[in-house]
């Protein structure tokens, strides 16, 4: 069909889907849908920042294709990722008349597309739902493999459950809305696939023009084609596989914990936590020094932090990693890399070690 854009395939046995990648596909929502025999009624969930911009767009497209779509908007931002969000967002949709035969539109950012998946996993006790990512790290990361789920105050993602996407919709003409902060965050999740898993696609960075749409939709078809790649390989992440996906989020995840959400955009936060993954990599996995610079160099290439502010103590940062979904027994499973383009997760990573790489990153 007319643009069709590219697409990656999430191999998952039954539970399989595709990703389309492209521009204009906002547009073509409805067709995709009308493929792949979604039942007509749907819940579109965006929130205060996207709503304005592609809401309207999206349910023009989903009702011209015959769908009912009906539009539920949260506020912008971490905090709506909540367990009352979450629970508040079932009444309304209750309240609007929708029952076990609707699906959910994810229309948004990680915190949309993690708050809508959580919902359609719970509401009747799970109905479909489809992903249309507006942010890079939505698009090349959060949207792709089924993880979704809510924060509790003691840390990230502890309430949430594996609830796979029917579609991925990637719309990259939607990232040029963003500021540029924002753009710059997503790229965290774009060099850490590099370092774990594409050394050219690591060394590709160093060149890469955000305004070239082609050579744009191209970088977010090769991350979600890691991505896909690890998911289908350990789904459930019992293997250890998609533990890989984690480099940079163990202290990542305790920083923005502690610095309370919002400080630290997720992809700051991250940044922080592969310069940690990088400093712990160089003592405990043979990470050299100069490769060490070069991640160095690519993550302030994109406006990245690299160092943490006096005022987020190491203390909050481990009382918050504690809380971890990774951690277990005085030990966390710490994702390595010992050369860019690989990784590995190692359990010889102590707590104390931990302590001195936070307090090395100010």
């Amino acid at each position: 069909m007319e643009n069709a854009g590219s697409r990656v395939d999430v191999r998952l046995g039954d539970r399989s889907y595709c990703v389309r990648i492209g521009s204009g596909l906002l547009d073509a929502l409805g067709g995709f849908l009308k493929q792949d025999d979604f039942p007509p009624v749907c819940a579109v969930i965006t929130d205060s920042n996207v709503g304005p911009l592609y809401a309207p767009r999206a349910l023009a497209g989903l009702a011209a294709a015959g769908f009912q779509p009906v539009r539920f908007d949260v506020p912008a931002g971490e905090p709506s990722k909540s367990l009352a969000q979450a629970g508040e967002l079932c009444e309304r949709m209750i309240g609007a008349g929708l029952d076990r035969h609707a699906f959910v539109v994810a229309l948004g950012g990680g915190v949309v597309g993690d708050l809508a998946g959580f919902v359609a996993a719970i509401y009747f006790r799970g109905i479909p739902y489809v992903q249309v990512p507006t942010t890079i790290v939505s698009q090349v990361d959060s949207a792709v493999g089924g993880k979704t789920g809510v924060n509790a105050a003691q840390g990230k993602n502890l309430i949430g459950a594996f609830h796979q996407p029917r579609l991925v919709v990637a719309d990259v003409e939607t990232l040029r809305s963003l500021p540029a902060r924002e753009f710059n965050e997503g790229c965290a999740e774009i060099v850490k696939h590099a370092i774990i898993r594409d050394r050219a696609l690591f060394d590709s960075l160093e060149t890469f023009d955000r305004a070239d749409s082609a050579a744009l939709s191209t970088l977010i078809a090769r991350n979600v084609a890691i991505k896909a790649a690890i998911v289908a390989a350990d789904e459930h992440e019992t293997t250890g596989e998609r533990a890989l996906l984690n480099f940079g989020h163990t202290v990542g995840h305790g920083i923005e914990a502690a610095a309370g959400y919002g400080k630290f955009l997720h992809g700051e936060a991250v940044s922080l936590g592969i310069v940690a993954a990088c400093i712990l990599s160089m003592k405990k996995a043979g990470l050299a020094s100069a490769e060490n610079d070069a991640i160095l160099a690519r993550l302030r290439q994109f406006g990245l932090p690299t160092r943490l502010p006096a005022e987020v103590s190491t203390e909050a940062v481990l009382t918050a990693l504690r809380a971890d979904k990774k951690f277990a027994a005085g030990r966390v499973r710490f994702v390595l890399c010992p050369r860019i383009g690989e990784a590995f997760v190692s359990k010889d990573v102590r707590m104390e070690e931990i302590r001195e790489t936070v307090e090395a990153l100010r």
